[in-house]
């Protein structure tokens, strides 16, 4: 019998409402841990840097950390060899546009009432409700994904809740949409899904006929809220997790982090840290020339168009995004594409910019590195050119650079 069908509707024995869980196998295992606001620095620079333009404010991501540092909680995670099979995962994870509100949003807002916040953390609201929903006791949370807000944020929730996170994503980078998360791969069921946005409203979709659906939804609820919401789905045994999950992001990101920090501080090239860190590739290095963009449908699309310099020069680079890069050109020329990442970064630092704040003029160069988890038929329907829109076909980074 399934897990949800033995669980659902039981009384839920084990609900600590934001306290230690007083109920775990998930303990005394080998971790890393954010000890110190270097480490927490170095963490969250990672992840905005595989964030490939979203995944999140990045100092947002960061006060997390340091507020749990100060009033100290642990912050870790575990290897996914070292979690029992038997336990309950879940996915916290926002939903809704990055773009910032326009003045008829922040009138409109001012109609709604939405103008006294309720909740300054919507995801352990959404974890809390979802684990009443279901009447099961969630031990480890999994991040959606990377980035300066949606990898710091889910750890922040396991904190607070006295939970384990595992060293591992649904994604290996960020992504728009939570239908193209890993657990879609192999058909893993995204519904329930429970919404809180920061006013206090508080939604359930119950089910959806497929994850598009169940994202459109999710969607709706966020476009009402004008921002993000905290939302929370993939409720799933540790065992399913372990078959979807990117192990070992976590771990890689502070490690990025702390190299280009490192470089930094050295006098080196933190660019070229980067990509050695990451085992990837230098694509391009110019100026942003143009910025184009609009908030449609509760997403950020936009092209961001690079013009060359150094050996570079007269060359230019293109980068269309729905708030993460997805699709680049090459002097016009079809380049690296998702699920294959591309970066933007300050020049002189490597300090990864946002497409929030990306802004004509800056002085960047663009890095990539392979993703291979979508190296699928159904990953690349999922999250390759096609699903964008755009009839390329795609081809892994490394035949592109050789």
């Amino acid at each position: 019998m399934p897990l949800y069908q033995q669980t659902r509707g039981r009384e839920k024995p084990y609900f600590h409402n934001g306290e230690k869980n007083s109920y775990s196998k998930v303990k005394d295992m080998p971790s890393e841990s954010i000890r110190t606001e270097q480490e927490a620095e170095d963490f969250v620079l990672g992840c905005t840097f595989m964030g490939t333009g979203g995944g999140g404010d990045p100092a947002v991501g960061l006060k997390f950390l340091l507020k749990d540092l100060k009033e100290g909680r642990e912050i870790k995670w575990v290897d996914t060899s070292q979690i029992p099979d038997d336990v309950w995962t879940c996915t916290p994870f926002y939903m809704g546009s990055i773009a910032p509100p326009s003045p008829d949003a922040k009138k409109k807002m001012k109609q709604l009432g939405l103008v006294e916040r309720k909740y300054e953390n919507t995801l352990t609201n959404a974890i809390k409700q979802l684990e009443e929903y279901r009447g099961i006791s969630v031990q480890v949370i999994v991040p959606a994904e990377l980035g300066g807000i949606n990898t710091p944020a889910p750890l922040d929730a396991a904190a607070r809740m006295g939970l384990k996170a595992v060293d591992g994503d649904y994604a290996g980078r960020a992504i728009p949409e939570i239908g193209q998360a890993t657990p879609v791969l192999y058909d893993k069921k995204l519904c329930p899904i429970t919404s809180v946005d920061t006013w206090g409203n508080t939604c359930i979709i119950d089910d959806a006929v497929n994850y598009d659906v169940a994202e459109a939804l999710g969607k709706v609820i966020s476009t009402v809220a004008y921002g993000l919401c905290g939302q929370s789905g993939f409720a799933m045994s540790s065992r399913e997790m372990k078959e979807a999950v990117v192990p070992g992001t976590l771990t890689e990101c502070l490690k990025l982090g702390a190299a280009i920090r490192k470089a930094r501080e050295k006098g080196a090239d933190p660019v070229q840290a980067s990509v050695e860190a990451i085992n990837g590739w230098l694509l391009f290095k110019g100026k942003v020339a143009k910025k184009e963009w609009e908030d449609k449908e509760g997403y950020m699309y936009g092209v961001h168009t690079f013009k060359g310099i150094g050996e570079y020069k007269g060359h230019t680079f293109k980068i269309w995004f729905k708030n993460e890069n997805h699709i680049s050109w090459k002097d016009n020329r079809p380049y690296v594409t998702s699920p294959d990442i591309m970066e933007v970064v300050q020049l002189k630092t490597a300090n990864p910019i946002t497409n929030t704040n990306l802004k004509e003029g800056d002085t960047v160069a663009i890095v990539g590195k392979k993703n291979e988890k979508y190296r699928t038929e159904k990953g690349l329907r999922v999250l390759g050119p096609t699903h964008f829109g755009f009839k390329l076909k795609y081809t892994p980074i490394e035949k592109l650079l050789g």
